[in-house]
């Protein structure tokens, strides 16, 4: 049977954002992204892929350039409405990084503030020790950091 699969791999996941500064701060001065890319948006009077007409958006780009990035948008007219998912409710997303030591880094991010849901968690998997804690973002979005995978 032939592979019809036109999907070839990960571009960016985005994120909508309230506070751009904070957000480009908090992935590149505490997770060590850097920025990639920025991109004024405006959309046409009658729309374009994101379905608000005449939207006006910056983009930031962040990521470590292996391709993969974050993509943080924020809305500037119309402005964003509020609204959080709880990690475990439908609608809910997140982002994961890999990391060589996962107690390493939740000392280090909790030093700089960020929040944690848990202590990290370790298991064997397949003869292999994988640990992993979520996070969330200054506003609020979940990261997970992953060791071991």
């Amino acid at each position: 049977m032939p592979d019809h699969n036109t999907i070839t791999g990960f571009h960016h996941t985005a994120v909508t954002v309230h506070d751009l500064d904070a957000m480009v701060r908090f992935y590149t001065e505490v997770i060590g992204l850097r920025v990639l890319m920025e991109v004024d948006s405006v959309a046409p009077p009658t729309g374009d892929h994101t379905g608000v007409a005449g939207a006006r958006r910056k983009l930031v780009f962040v990521g470590f350039g292996d391709g993969h990035r974050i993509e943080l948008v924020h809305y500037i007219d119309p402005p964003a409405s509020a609204g959080h998912f709880r990690q475990h409710q439908l609608g809910a997303m997140h982002v994961c990084f890999r990391v060589s030591d996962l107690a390493a880094t939740h000392a280090r991010l909790s030093g700089a503030g960020v929040r944690f849901l848990t202590e990290p968690k370790f298991r064997e998997m397949e003869g292999k020790r994988i640990g992993a804690v979520y996070a969330q973002d200054p506003e609020g979005n979940w990261i997970e950091f992953l060791e071991g995978a």
